[in-house]
Parts: structure tokens; C-alpha cells; sequence
């Protein structure tokens, strides 16, 4: 079973990474094309183009500019390890251990807007990409043009490698927008995470994306493989709502005493 997740804005490149056993990005020449059309924008240009401020569009200026292959520890960390935020605070996957690394690199991948599809222990440079981003390319007017059909072939054999036909949706709309899920040979299972407010079960957007990281960890730690299994997730108050539930979307709600 394949669970996907999205990257995140915030990074950090100062904590050295908690392994050595880590592997090059596979899409790296897509990577190339998108950098070389990038590095074509002035800062001000970027800052319109991406809708960020003038002292972010220069530092990814100067993040494009020094973008370089190959990857090593020395010089980028791995993509786990390396983003930030809500989803990866319950990730911390600088706390698995190499028995954990391993199935994380088979039953877990991060969608990129630069990068394509990540594996947990894959080398990363700083940047800020984000999937929505509407940059013309050789393949169409944005991203999304750009990545679907790659990304859509690698999730399936990266489906396939993992021993089972099910793909467990823990990323946002925004990034699983760039697979063609009608393309994808899997079961496609999306959780959701509700939390108490005034006595009504609600996605409350901070606590959500730490839910997903939450249930990727739990995933990892405890090497599950079925759709089944993802039931029994009960984890920082959250647990399984069969009533709200229906086939496909798996519904897990927390009291708001529960929360901590």
C-alpha cells in the first residue's frame, strides 16, 4: 500500500539529517528544465508569478541560481527531513529508524512541484515551487500539464513495488491535482480528519495536515499494508467513524477534549 503526501513551504537545512542512507530524486532532468526556465525571471517577475513577497522571490532567485546537481549530504537533505510544517511535525521523520527508512521508501512519496515524486530518504536543494504555480513549459501552461502523465506512471509503479493496489490520499487537493487518478491502477482511499468545535465535527486545516503526517508515521511504524488496518488508527484522540465513513473516504474524528 502507497501513501502520498505534500511537501511544505517551510524547510530546514541547518539540522543535519538524522541518516546517511539516502538516494537521488528520479526526476531530476524534469527538475533541470523547470530550473533553467526559472532562472529566466527576475526577482520581480517571480514574485508575481509565485504571489510571494519581493524578499522571497529573491531569495528563490538565488536558490535557483545555486541549484546544482549532483545531491550529497554536504550540500542538500533528505526531503522528509528537509520540509517543514503542520504534516511533517507529525511526520518527525527524523526520528525513524533505518528499519523504518526502508519501508517509508517503498510505502511513502512526496508530490513536488519541482521534483516530481519524492521518496522520503531522496536528496533535496531548498526551494519554493508550488504545484498551482501557473509556469509555462514545453508541456502547457503550468505545472500540472508538466507533471500528470510523469507522475501518474511513476505512482503506479511505485504502487505496484509496494504490495498492494491501494493508494492511501494523505496529500492536499492542491498537489493530488497533478495525478490522473482515473489513470492510476489502485484503490484510492482518502482520510479525513474532523475535530469538535462547538459540539460540531469539522476540518479544522491546522489540525488536518498534522493528522495526515500523524497517520503516514503511524503507517510506517507499524507496517501497515491494508486498507483495513487504517481502521484501527488511533492516535492523538483521532479515531475511526464508521458512520461518517463511505467507500473511499475513511472518516476519523477527535473531541475537542482530546485535544491537546
Amino acid at each position: 500500500m502507497l501513501s502520498v503526501i505534500s511537501p511544505a513551504k517551510t524547510l530546514d537545512f541547518e539540522t543535519p539529517s538524522t541518516t546517511r542512507q539516502v538516494t537521488q530524486p528520479d526526476f531530476l532532468p524534469h527538475s533541470q528544465v523547470l530550473i533553467d526556465i526559472l532562472r529566466d525571471y527576475s526577482p520581480s517577475q517571480l514574485s508575481e508569478l509565485m504571489g510571494i513577497s519581493d524578499k522571497l522571490a529573491g531569495l528563490n532567485a538565488a536558490r535557483f541560481a545555486e541549484w546544482e546537481p549532483p545531491f550529497s549530504l554536504d550540500n542538500a537533505k533528505p526531503a522528509a527531513q528537509a520540509f517543514q510544517g503542520d504534516v511533517y511535525s507529525g511526520l518527525e521523520a527524523e526520528t525513524f529508524t533505518e528499519t523504518e527508512n526502508r519501508f517509508a521508501q517503498t510505502h511513502l512519496r512526496i508530490l513536488s512541484g519541482l521534483y516530481g515524486l519524492l521518496r522520503p530518504l531522496d536528496l533535496i536543494q531548498a526551494y519554493r515551487l508550488e504545484m498551482g504555480t501557473r509556469l509555462p513549459n514545453q508541456a502547457g501552461k503550468d505545472l500540472y500539464a508538466y507533471w500528470k502523465p510523469t507522475l501518474t506512471q511513476a505512482l503506479n509503479e511505485a504502487i505496484t513495488a509496494s504490495g498492494s493496489k491501494e493508494l492511501v490520499n494523505l496529500a492536499s487537493n492542491e498537489y493530488f491535482k497533478a495525478v490522473d487518478a482515473k489513470k492510476l491502477d489502485a484503490r484510492i482511499i482518502t482520510p479525513v480528519f474532523k475535530d469538535e468545535k462547538s459540539g460540531t465535527f469539522k476540518i479544522i486545516s491546522f489540525y488536518a495536515k498534522k493528522a495526515r503526517g500523524l497517520m503516514s508515521a503511524w503507517i510506517i511504524r507499524e507496517g501497515i499494508n491494508t486498507p483495513e488496518a487504517l481502521k484501527e488508527f488511533d492516535v492523538a484522540g483521532y479515531r475511526f467513524d464508521a458512520q461518517a465513513s463511505e467507500s473511499g473516504t475513511l472518516v476519523f474524528t477527535r473531541r475537542e477534549a482530546e485535544r491537546t
